[in-house]
């Protein structure tokens, strides 16, 4: 070890990120000590690391953090995460940024403070490439000021902002690649209805817990959508078709519109959403380099809808990987196995209930005739702690009906994923 380069030594200490791991860790020579204040480049405070700083005061966090920060001239990844622990004074938080902004490619900060620091004036204009923000308030943003030249990641969760600050923020950050929008607390004005987003460099977008009226997307290069938890009656997306993947998650929304261009698609993934199958069926029907679709606990508005495996693989016939969940109501079952085309490239289904029948089976078997190439079969299925008696003997003569299925498809890998 003596022989190592401190350069390399600064890396090792960097990969163990949490603060007091580092601090120990440079006390084993004086070489690891001159690695640690000149060629470290990571460095985390996370009280979930150590169950003492929960302990500590505010007053003693603050010393604790600057001297150690202090210590080093070259941080490239600074973390801050203090949950449940007392607010700090807005000094120290600022003067660790000034010390250390010149340098510093990523920021993660979840501090509470008093007064609330401006983190987006105090990292403007640096060469900050990742910035995740909790628990924070963004207030006051100047593009032609506070800009981001060289940021890629924006992450704000529980942040309260304005619609049109959030506005301006993405304006100040041309190279933004990825936005994560977690539960923000976001403020719209009296004449301000609509939530309008622009970014010609954004490429994967995670919104999730957003509630408000209107919301209008126009990202020409986005990749990845990806909507969870949200309640909104329009929202929509401008962009040029370069959209690759599309997931919707227990989301309500009146109207949803992705454009036209859709040929780019390669993933949908639909979970816990009310749909129009014919209406979403036509934004996604010319996907046709799709491959793998995903209809989990959807519900139709209308009670008649079916979604045929005859239109899945006519429409796509690229799909390797199909995930479908058994649904019955009314004795309408809303996904079907009309029609007899083959889906001659899914090697991997998923298929699932939340209650169970003795057509299930039927239908698992239906599915697999339609698959001659398939090579996974996984089965899930929610059994409730108290069965009863009848519950039992249904899930028992499903088990037996597929034992005797696979029999058949000896060469189909089986996996059951019970909750």
């Amino acid at each position: 070890m003596e022989h190592l380069p401190v350069e390399v030594i600064g890396n090792i200490l960097s990969r163990l990120r949490a603060a007091r791991d580092v601090v120990i860790a440079s006390a084993t020579c004086k070489k690891w000590r001159e690695a640690w204040r000149n060629h470290l480049h990571t460095l985390s405070f996370n009280s979930n690391d150590w169950p003492v700083y929960h302990d500590l005061s505010a007053r003693k966090l603050e010393i604790l953090i600057t001297q150690t920060i202090f210590q080093t001239t070259g941080l490239q990844c600074l973390s801050i995460f203090m949950d449940d622990v007392d607010e700090f004074s807005a000094a120290p938080v600022i003067a660790w940024l000034m010390y250390t902004r010149e340098t510093l490619r990523q920021l993660h900060y979840n501090v509470k403070t008093t007064p609330n620091v401006n983190i987006i004036e105090k990292c403007g204009r640096h060469k900050l490439e990742v910035l995740a923000l909790a628990n924070n308030s963004i207030t006051g943003v100047e593009p032609s000021y506070q800009r981001f030249p060289c940021l890629k990641s924006l992450s704000l969760s529980h942040v309260s902002i304005s619609a049109l600050e959030l506005s301006l923020l993405l304006t100040a950050c041309s190279k933004l690649e990825t936005l994560a929008l977690i539960n923000p607390d976001i403020a719209m004005s009296d004449a301000q209805a609509t939530m309008e987003l622009n970014s010609l460099s954004l490429k994967d977008i995670y919104i999730e817990a957003i509630s408000m009226d209107k919301f209008i997307l126009e990202a020409d290069s986005l990749e990845n959508l990806h909507l969870k938890d949200c309640t909104l009656e329009f929202f929509e997306l401008v962009s040029k078709g370069a959209l690759r993947v599309l997931k919707i998650d227990d989301v309500s929304v009146i109207h949803l519109d992705i454009g036209e261009n859709t040929e780019n698609l390669e993933v949908v993934d639909v979970s816990s959403f009310t749909i129009m199958w014919p209406k979403f069926y036509h934004m996604i029907s010319k996907a046709s380099r799709l491959r793998r679709l995903r209809l989990w606990g959807v519900v139709f508005d209308d009670e008649d809808e079916v979604v045929d495996l005859e239109t899945i693989s006519v429409c796509f016939p690229r799909l390797s990987q199909l995930s479908l969940s058994y649904d019955l109501r009314d004795g309408v079952l809303h996904c079907g196995l009309q029609g007899s085309s083959h889906l001659e490239n899914v090697v991997l289904l998923e298929v699932g209930w939340t209650i169970i029948n003795d057509l299930f089976s039927e239908w698992v078997a239906g599915l697999l005739e339609r698959c001659p190439n398939l090579k996974k079969l996984v089965i899930y299925g929610v059994v409730s702690e108290a069965k009863s008696h009848e519950e039992c003997q249904i899930l028992a003569s499903f088990t037996s009906s597929i034992v005797r299925l696979m029999r058949k498809y000896i060469h189909v890998e089986v996996e059951f994923e019970y909750e």
